[in-house]
C-alpha cells in the first residue's frame, strides 16, 4: 500500500511527538518554547527550553504553550510546532500533506479550531485532521477500527486524562477529566513543602512519583534537594513512600472514579469485549507504579499498561495517516 504523505502529531501538555510517513517518529521533545522579553525572538524550542524552565534566566521566558491538553497560548504553540515540523523536512514538492493532530475528546470547537490554526498555519502547507486521543490511544493499542469489537482505553497524559469505551474505533461512551500527570507532581510539590518544609522543582517530584509511585513495591524513600522553605537555602531530604503515595491519592481516586462511573454505562453488549481485552493504560502517567492495581481494584476488571505507553497515542494516529479509515492490511 502506498503511503499517505504526511506527518502525525501528539501534541501534548509535556511532550510532543512527531511521526513523518515512511520514516517514524522523528520527534519527541518536551512542549516548550523560551522567549528573549526584549527581542521578542525564540531562543529555544523543546528539549533546550525545557531545560530552562524553573530556572529563572534573566530577561528570558519560558513558556509552555499548552494546558490542561490544549492550546493556551496560541502564538507561542504556533512558533514552536513551525520549530518542530521545521525540522521534519518533507520531500520537497511534497502537495499539501496530510497532518493527523490529537485533541482530548472533550476539547471544546475554540480549542479544536485553534489547534487547527496552528498547524495550517505551517510552511510547507498542511491539510489537519483532528483525531480524538483516545480513538489514537485504541489503534495504537492493537484495537481494530473496522472490525466492531469493543475496547476501553484509558490515556493518562500531563495534562489531561482521557477516559473511553470505543467499538471499532468510533467513540461510545467518553470521558475527559483535566487532569493528569502535571497535577500528580503538583500535589507531591505542596505536600513536600508541607510536611518536610522544603521547595521542590517539577523534575524532582516527577522523579519522586515514578520512583515512589503508591507504595506498591516500590523503595521506601527516595534522596532529594530542594531549598529549604525557612532559611531559603540548599538543603538534603529524605522522602518516605509514603508521604508520595498520600499526595497522589486524590488524583489517583479521580481517575479511577471516572473509570467506574464510566464502566457502570457500558451497552451490555461490550461487556464480554471489554473484561476480555482488560482496561488499556497509555500515555505517560500509565507508568506510575501502582495505578493498574488501584484502577483494577475499583473497577472490579483487569488493567493493564499497553507496550510502550508514552508512545501508544502516535502509533495510533500513524496508522490514522497511512490508512485512513481501512484496516492496516487494507489496500
Amino acid at each position: 500500500m502506498r503511503l499517505r504523505p504526511g506527518v502525525a502529531i501528539d501534541l501534548g501538555t509535556v511532550n510532543t511527538l512527531v511521526y513523518v510517513s515512511g520514516r517514524g517518529v522523528v520527534l519527541e521533545e518536551p512542549s516548550g518554547i523560551a522567549i528573549d522579553q526584549t527581542t521578542g525572538k525564540v531562543i529555544a524550542v523543546g528539549e533546550a527550553a525545557d531545560a530552562l524552565t524553573g530556572k529563572e534566566p534573566r530577561d528570558i521566558m519560558v513558556v509552555h504553550p499548552l494546558r490542561d491538553g490544549v492550546i493556551a497560548d496560541l502564538d507561542a504553540a504556533t512558533a514552536m510546532l513551525q520549530s518542530f515540523l521545521g525540522r521534519v523536512r518533507l520531500r520537497r514538492g511534497t502537495p499539501r500533506a496530510s497532518a493527523v493532530v490529537c485533541v482530548p475528546s472533550g476539547a471544546t470547537w475554540v480549542e479544536r479550531r485553534s489547534l487547527v490554526a496552528a498547524v495550517e498555519a505551517q510552511q510547507p502547507r498542511y491539510r489537519a485532521r483532528l483525531v480524538d486521543e483516545p480513538v489514537a490511544a485504541a489503534a495504537g493499542a492493537g484495537f481494530g477500527r473496522t472490525d466492531g469489537s469493543g475496547a476501553f482505553v484509558v490515556d493518562i497524559g500531563g495534562g489531561t486524562t482521557e477516559a473511553a469505551v470505543l467499538a471499532g474505533g468510533h467513540v461510545v461512551r467518553a470521558r475527559s477529566l483535566r487532569l493528569g500527570g502535571n497535577t500528580m507532581d503538583e500535589a507531591i510539590v505542596t505536600a513536600v513543602k508541607a510536611e518536610v518544609g522544603l521547595l521542590i522543582g517539577r523534575n524532582a517530584a516527577r522523579n519522586l512519583k515514578m520512583a515512589l509511585g503508591l507504595g506498591e513495591g516500590a523503595a521506601g524513600w527516595m534522596e532529594v534537594v530542594g531549598v529549604d522553605a525557612a532559611r531559603r537555602a540548599p538543603r538534603v531530604e529524605y522522602i518516605p513512600g509514603r508521604l508520595v503515595a498520600d499526595a497522589l491519592e486524590r488524583p489517583v481516586a479521580a481517575i479511577a472514579g471516572s473509570v467506574q462511573e464510566m464502566m457502570s454505562d457500558v451497552p451490555p453488549n461490550m461487556a464480554e469485549d471489554i473484561v476480555r481485552e482488560k482496561i488499556r493504560l497509555a500515555g505517560g502517567g500509565a507508568m506510575l507504579p501502582g495505578l493498574a492495581s488501584k484502577i483494577e481494584a475499583v473497577v472490579g476488571i483487569p488493567a493493564l499498561v499497553v507496550d510502550d505507553p508514552l508512545r501508544c497515542v502516535i502509533r495510533g494516529a500513524a496508522e490514522i495517516l497511512e490508512h485512513g479509515d481501512k484496516p492496516s492490511g487494507g489496500e
